[in-house]
């Protein structure tokens, strides 16, 4: 159960920087932020992986930046797949 939350505030905090980065923060809730976050957790996670970077130390932080990594690429699909931007 506390990882499930630990995913949570992570993603959320990650999705939400995201959000802010991209321009779209407006248009998201708190819900899409999550979502986001944890989406870019898993893409970002791929990208360190295939390129051989090392994660950010920290609880916290190293986490924070793949999955904000990740959200920020997840985000610029979308934008290019919707046409909205």
């Amino acid at each position: 159960m506390s990882t499930l939350i630990y995913t949570i505030i992570v993603g959320g905090i990650a999705g939400w920087l995201a959000s802010m980065v991209t321009g779209i923060n407006e248009r998201m809730g708190c819900l899409l932020n999550v979502v986001a976050g944890v989406v870019g957790g898993v893409i970002g996670g791929w990208i360190f992986q295939q390129t051989g970077m090392q994660m950010p130390g920290g609880v916290w932080v190293g986490p924070i930046v793949v999955a904000f990594v990740g959200a920020v690429v997840f985000l610029g699909i979308v934008r290019l797949l919707t046409g909205r931007g």
